[in-house]
């Protein structure tokens, strides 16, 4: 492997006109085929071989006018205070207001309140259902701010108005929060190389990256039926591993210029050695989001395949284009002062004071002093970190996954408003009614026996009347709870309805019966997600070990590396139930309204952070085994790996944590709990598990962190991640019979 990408590395920097052509020519042809392609096909959600799922597709099939994809908008009115919406002067604003409703661009259809009799019981609230021809995702500007207009004179006319639904624009913040992440990570960046190319390098190899990714997904996105949210996951990942990567590789890059070596050597090398690194922790990233696919929920498994697609590219261009681009700039990734001594130029009197302080220093560098402290007190280091990630991990035995809803928008919002409207006037349950589907030879009357059951049920609070489809062999009936959709006893109702469903089937005759509805859905999703987590992380975690013992060819080290991402994942979801479910520290994240945790955001957090924490991993305790491998002892090779590595990676881990923090600044709750979990994470993996537990077990496991048994060793192939092959490979002839023999092994060391 490492001899392999040693001739890439030095192909691509002596060959970088053609390599460079190459990538322009891809990224010409990827961006034509996106900018031609047909629109990419609207979300659709599906989760086989769930309940709801079976319900929803008989409906589908049964109630073909009631399954349309159009949008619509519940629009809730208030009379003024002291009035009733049934009132004369109320009732002909909201006509008014219902008038304007049925004007608005792309509207078909607005009930009236009054004739569907949608009043509360005290006559203060009313609302209207507002259907538009085209989905949610098709509707422009015209359709919302139509709506908006309408919602506008309803609210001039003296009646409180809100709305939600698909219908209703989700107002976005401006994503100030990535920009300032994005701003962090080039100062870092800066800071780390203290060259402006060497900073620019990593951002624009990844931006250059995720824009392949991203067109690909949109050129195919017809073809494999890859909605435009899709790439969601693919641009967070792709930015976070492309800046990695290059990073890995031009800091190797430097390190072999400054031992003396010719730019393409140093190239070559860079390549052949954290290269390895870079396509072993790609391969456990591709790995991580490919195993999306063991949900068996359709739109995660393309999102990860699609995000498992872009980390390839950006593995690819790590190795090839990063080579080439050094090509074009060889000494610019180093500082101005290096520059100048390598050029023979001379240096001004305060360059030359700085030159001969730096030549002049022997003191270890930051890395170097903290392994050396950590070699010293392994077991306090071990014990400070376990106990300290273990009690933040705590609140995490405690999750409640759970879906959005607009229960759980912002107070400011429109969506929110009118769902505390209907809440206060219909019931908590209003907002998340159940649908039961009966089929059967006389649907409509095996409906009527089981609504007069179904309303003596606890925890229920009323039943609608029976609806059967023309042919009567499928009739539904809507039920509403008397708690809201994210109530547990809500999710227990749903439980306990299922229950009744066997022996209603015998009582009333019908076929089957099936409890279904967006509440019910997304109960069955929260427990598909949360039925997958284990097998999820089972999948990961054992495919990563198996890749992990052919790159260090020990049983130990990938052992040590999984249990760490456990749990540095266990403490950053422990923090994120305390602060997002339980409510600590609300006010200082600005959290309104503590609640149930997204259902997806384990799955995600679990897929990304596995990727990162992988990914310096495999850098850091690569230079320890190749130090190991050339003949360093056990805690030489500790301090090789924090010295070359140490730095590198805090520098990458500080960007990614940069990034993923600016999105806490958002004023979407989810978007905030996400950019939260990752940003802890990532926090804790690097410098809690990677920098500290993982040396400490490393100085009390001395040699036997490299153990591996005798007979397995002959059984995994040896793909030689540290270069020790490559050190061969180098090592020069004994005589050299040419001059360029000897100029080809000039600078091996």
């Amino acid at each position: 492997m490492a001899t392999f990408l040693y001739k890439l590395g030095r192909l691509a920097f002596r060959r970088r006109g053609l390599m460079t052509l190459l990538w322009v020519l891809v990224f010409a042809g990827v961006g034509y085929a996106a900018s031609v392609a047909t629109t990419p096909p609207a979300d659709t959600f599906s989760m086989p071989g769930t309940e709801s799922q079976k319900a929803f597709d008989l409906l589908q099939k049964k109630f073909p006018a009631a399954g349309a994809e159009g949008a619509s908008a519940r629009v809730v009115i208030r009379a003024p205070q002291g009035q009733k919406i049934s009132g004369p002067e109320a009732k002909n604003k909201v006509e008014a207001l219902v008038a304007d409703l049925k004007k608005a661009p792309g509207v078909i259809g607005a009930t009236d309140p009054y004739q569907a009799k949608t009043l509360s019981k005290d006559e203060t609230t009313a609302y209207a259902v507002v259907t538009y021809k085209e989905p949610a995702t098709k509707l422009a500007d015209k359709e919302h701010d139509g709506l908006d207009s309408a919602l506008g004179k309803g609210r001039s006319s003296g009646l409180t108005v809100e709305a939600g639904g698909d219908a209703v624009k989700i107002e976005v913040s401006a994503a100030s929060g990535e920009q300032i992440g994005i701003l962090i990570a080039a100062i870092v960046l800066f800071l780390t190389f203290g060259s402006l190319i060497a900073a620019g390098m990593p951002l624009l190899t990844a931006l250059i990256g995720v824009g392949l990714g991203i067109s690909a997904i949109t050129a195919l996105g017809t073809t494999l039926g890859i909605s435009t949210t899709t790439s969601t996951l693919a641009l967070m990942i792709g930015l976070a591993v492309g800046i990695d990567y290059a990073l890995f590789i031009i800091s190797r890059y430097r390190s072999e210029l400054a031992e003396g070596r010719e730019r393409a050597e140093a190239a070559a090398r860079a390549v052949g050695t954290a290269g390895s690194a870079v396509v072993f922790a790609g391969l456990t990233v591709i790995i991580a989001l490919a195993g999306l696919a063991v949900v068996n929920i359709p739109m995660l498994t393309k999102m990860g395949m699609a995000a498992a697609g872009t980390v390839a590219i950006a593995v690819l261009i790590a190795l090839t284009l990063v080579p080439a681009l050094l090509g074009w700039a060889p000494f610019r990734v180093l500082r101005r002062i290096d520059r100048m001594q390598r050029k023979g130029k001379p240096l001004s009197a305060r360059q030359q004071r700085k030159a001969a302080k730096l030549a002049a220093r022997t003191k270890p560098n930051l890395g170097s002093r903290w392994a050396g402290y950590v070699l010293r007190h392994p077991v306090a280091v071990l014990l400070v970190g376990v106990v300290g990630l273990g009690a933040l991990a705590v609140p995490a035995a405690s999750l409640e996954l759970g879906l959005p809803g607009e229960g759980t928008m912002a107070k400011t919002t429109t969506q929110r408003k009118a769902y505390d409207m209907l809440s206060e006037s219909f019931g908590p349950g209003f907002n998340g009614p159940l649908m039961i589907t009966v089929s059967g030879k006389d649907a409509k009357s095996a409906a009527a026996t089981l609504r007069a059951d179904l309303a003596q049920q606890n925890g229920v609070d009323s039943v609608s009347p029976a609806s059967p489809n023309p042919a009567n062999d499928t009739a539904i009936l809507n039920v509403v709870p008397k708690t809201g959709p994210t109530d547990g006893k809500t999710e227990d109702l749903v439980h306990a309805l299922r229950g009744l469903a066997g022996g209603e089937e015998a009582k009333t005759g019908a076929a089957e019966i099936l409890v279904t509805g967006q509440t019910a859905m997304f109960i069955d999703f929260s427990k598909t997600l949360d039925d997958a987590l284990l097998p999820y992380l089972g999948l990961v975690v054992g495919l990563a070990f198996l890749l992990l013992m052919l790159v260090f060819r020990s049983v130990l080290v990938p052992l040590k590396a999984a249990l760490g991402f456990l749990l540095s994942v266990s403490a950053s979801l422990g923090a994120v139930v305390a602060i997002f479910q339980w409510g600590w520290l609300k006010e200082a994240f600005n959290v309104e309204q503590p609640g149930p945790i997204m259902s997806t955001m384990p799955i995600f957090m679990i897929g990304v952070v596995f990727g990162l924490a992988m990914d310096y991993e495999v850098f850091l305790v690569s230079r320890m085994r190749e130090a190991y491998a050339h003949g360093a002892g056990p805690d030489e090779a500790v301090v090789t790996g924090f010295r070359y590595g140490g730095r590198v990676v805090s520098a990458a881990a500080i960007i990614m944590a940069s990034v993923f923090s600016g999105f806490i600044l958002d004023d979407n709750s989810l978007v905030k709990m996400i950019g939260f979990a990752l940003a802890t994470a990532v926090l804790f993996d690097a410098f809690v598990v990677r920098m500290a537990i993982i040396p400490a077990l490393f100085a009390l496991l001395g040699k036997s962190a490299w153990w591996l048994p005798r007979w397995l060793g002959a059984v995994l192939p040896n793909v030689d991640v540290e270069g020790e092959k490559l050190a061969k490979y180098l090592t020069p002839a004994p005589v050299a019979s040419t001059s360029t023999e000897r100029r080809e092994h000039e600078y091996i060391g």
